[in-house]
């Protein structure tokens, strides 16, 4: 019988030696294609199945467990992985090391520094090891001395599976763009590399309240069957780009970049960005500069500093260039990830491997730029974006944690928008936060319009200000921008749009306690319609000027001298009352007394032509005009025989529309030399031919 019972148990023993190593080998198959998941369920019934007895099996199979758990983000499950291969002797020191790396996103700090010391023993001078236990000092101190940031967790945005990389859209940023696991993404399948559902585009929008509704499925082609994840919009919001990640079951799964274009509300059917000829590496976390210039990526392609890196590729119409890594004091041995911009050309990103809270915590990355050159307004030479180097700084508490900490997106130029940590978290699954950093801004707003018309959302602002500023600014769809300006500096801002006359203002901002932003008005002229020149006044009667009219004739000769190759009709108009002669006679000197202070303040003589209308010429109500009365619509022309159709008071209105000043192009080529005038041409046919290759 004891016989019996022991060859039965020989025989158990086997077979759970057998159930062992099945299980190990199917492990290493879902590892061998990324399915951390799925891997780490095979390495658990391999280690539990494997003898006490047998150490080195038993420590090799919980290194793995460990190795799966930290690609999830299980922390807590990888620490106890980690020590068991550590307690049976695992061979392999990365065991310490990334034993204490799992401790400090634990908030471990005491134990994570211990295992740092013992591994620095092994490996002296390790890099990883070195910054992490400057963690493990750090990490309290910032923990029990929080800075400024304030943080709140958004139940609106969070689902009870994971929410991340938030991204706000909209001149209004009234629209919010994130990725999510939630019970709403598309499919049924779970993914074998997080366990979860595969992430999808949602967004959430501001109703007329101003109060955030619930995250919907992104609209059109994007979302699909596979992870779709970290996304980011090109500088004017008509390419969106975003990670997805497909499934495959024989191969391991490489992150792409891919683009979408917008039509109306919905985006388009993408296509694949082809960064590189490289296969097998990722590319992900796609971040759009400010300029519009370049794309930023995350990629472990061969060239990095080691893990994952931040990467750039110059945006092309035809494409991407080449990449370059953005190399120290940014990328690290461990893993950036996660880059994006604030308006003020700051690169926020995500690292692991640079002295922090644990796990990924958020950097600021102030960019150094080589000196820019001078150049006169309106030009459009390109300016050097040369990057001389990159100053890096922590976020430090309560910004960050001992959790993963990243994906940045601003609210417009304010240090306040959203971001997702996975802290408080037990299966480390991300949840989206508010945060908010009080700060003194002096900014500037502007409104570019069409002179007695509507906002010109083509329009660019020249910025330019005697510390070296010359910026180029565009504007958002009403015709608007805000810019952050230093205290102290004189700024002249130019406001230029195709089809219509420069108009210039100038300001300077002095140092204050509080927020101050001031107004700018661009009214432009347009080249192809006569324009109103707005408070010009004479003699009851007569053709002289009134003091009044100094300031708007004063602006009129401002804007000769800004727009120097046109010339220019100067007309005066009349209402009907009266002799048609006289009216046209006085008209006439009206017109000549308008010139004469021109050229009186140095406008050349030929550059304007003086003629008196009379009541020859009324006026043609525009859309505009029409708004400010309610008996006047679009297209009315104010004739005597209309005028006198209407009351009595509306007769006076529309007689004092009649007698006006007005100017109108004549020809934008004045003083230009036949170079010149070709070369202009040219600089036009090659944008026009350029954007019929824009994406």
């Amino acid at each position: 019988m004891m016989y019996l019972l022991g060859s039965a148990l020989v025989v158990l023993g086997l077979g759970a030696c057998a159930n062992a190593n099945i299980a190990h080998k199917k492990g290493d198959n879902a590892m061998a294609i990324g399915e951390y998941y799925t891997a780490s369920k095979f390495y658990k019934t391999a280690y539990s199945r494997t003898p006490a007895r047998d150490k080195a099996k038993r420590a090799h199979r919980a290194f793995l467990m460990g190795e799966c758990f930290r690609h999830v983000g299980y922390a807590q499950k990888a620490v106890a992985a980690y020590q068991n291969a550590v307690r049976y002797n695992y061979t392999d020191s990365m065991a310490i090391l990334n034993l204490a790396r799992q401790q400090l996103k634990c908030g471990m700090y005491k134990q994570a520094a211990e295992n740092f010391k013992s591994f620095l023993e092994i490996v002296p001078g390790d890099e990883l090891a070195q910054n992490g236990l400057l963690s493990c000092e750090l990490g309290p101190m910032w923990k029990d001395s929080p800075n400024q940031y304030s943080i709140k967790k958004e139940a609106i945005f969070n689902s009870r599976r994971s929410d991340y990389c938030p991204m706000l859209v909209g001149d209004e940023s009234d629209i919010l763009v994130l990725s999510s696991t939630r019970n709403e993404a598309t499919g049924d399948e779970i993914s074998g590399v997080t366990g979860v559902k595969f992430s999808d585009l949602f967004q959430a929008r501001k109703n007329e309240a101003g109060k955030w509704q619930q995250p919907e499925l992104i609209e059109g082609s994007v979302n699909t069957e596979y992870e779709e994840g970290a996304s980011c919009l090109s500088a004017d919001g008509k390419t969106m780009y975003f990670t997805r990640c497909s499934s495959d079951p024989d191969y391991p799964r490489y992150a792409e970049i891919w683009q979408s274009s917008r039509s109306d509300a919905t985006w388009g059917s993408p296509s694949k960005c082809e960064i590189s000829r490289d296969t097998l590496s990722s590319f992900a976390h796609p971040a759009v500069s400010p300029d519009g210039k370049w794309l930023y990526f995350v990629s472990d392609a061969p060239g990095g500093e080691g893990g994952l890196d931040i990467w750039r590729t110059m945006i092309l119409s035809s494409g991407f260039g080449g990449a370059e890594p953005l190399g120290r004091p940014i990328n690290t041995p461990g893993d950036e990830m996660f880059p994006s911009f604030r308006p003020n050309g700051d690169l926020y990103f995500s690292s692991d491997g640079h002295p922090g809270m644990g796990g990924l915590d958020i950097f600021i990355a102030h960019p150094v730029f080589e000196e820019k050159e001078e150049l006169e307004y309106g030009d459009t030479t390109k300016l050097t974006d040369k990057i001389l180097r990159w100053e890096v700084e922590n976020q430090q508490s309560p910004l960050n944690s001992a959790g993963d900490d990243f994906g940045m997106t601003f609210e417009g130029i304010h240090n306040r928008g959203y971001y997702c940590s996975s802290r408080g978290d037990g299966k480390g699954w991300e949840h989206i936060f508010a945060f908010e950093c009080p700060e003194i801004l002096q900014t500037v707003t502007g409104w570019v319009y069409e002179k007695d018309g509507y906002e010109l959302p083509e329009a660019l602002v020249y910025m330019v200000g005697n510390d070296g500023t010359n910026e180029k600014l565009s504007v958002k769809g009403d015709g608007s921008f805000t810019q952050v300006l230093k205290p102290g500096v004189d700024y002249v801002f130019l406001g230029t749009c195709k089809g219509y006359l420069n108009v210039k203002n100038e300001l300077r901002i002095d140092t204050s306690e509080e927020s101050v932003d001031t107004a700018l008005q661009f009214a432009l002229p347009p080249i192809n319609v006569p324009v109103l020149i707005d408070n010009i006044f004479y003699e009851f009667d007569k053709a002289d000027l009134t003091p009044e009219s100094t300031e708007a004739l004063d602006k009129l000769v401002e804007m000769m001298n800004l727009n120097p190759n046109i010339t220019i009709e100067l007309s005066a108009h009349c209402d009907y009352r009266g002799n048609d002669d006289y009216n046209e006679r006085l008209s006439q000197r009206r017109a000549e007394s308008v010139v004469n202070y021109m050229i009186a303040h140095d406008v050349a003589s030929d550059r304007m032509t003086p003629k008196g209308y009379g009541e020859g010429l009324p006026k043609v109500i525009t859309k505009k005009v029409a708004e400010k009365y309610d008996f006047l619509s679009e297209g009315d022309t104010l004739t005597e025989a209309f005028i006198l159709k209407h009351k009595e008071k509306e007769q006076e209105e529309m007689n004092a529309l009649n007698r006006r000043t007005e100017f109108r192009v004549l020809r934008t080529t004045y003083g230009m030399t036949l170079k010149e005038y070709k070369a202009g041409t040219a600089v036009k046919e090659e944008e026009k031919e350029k954007g019929k290759d824009e994406p």
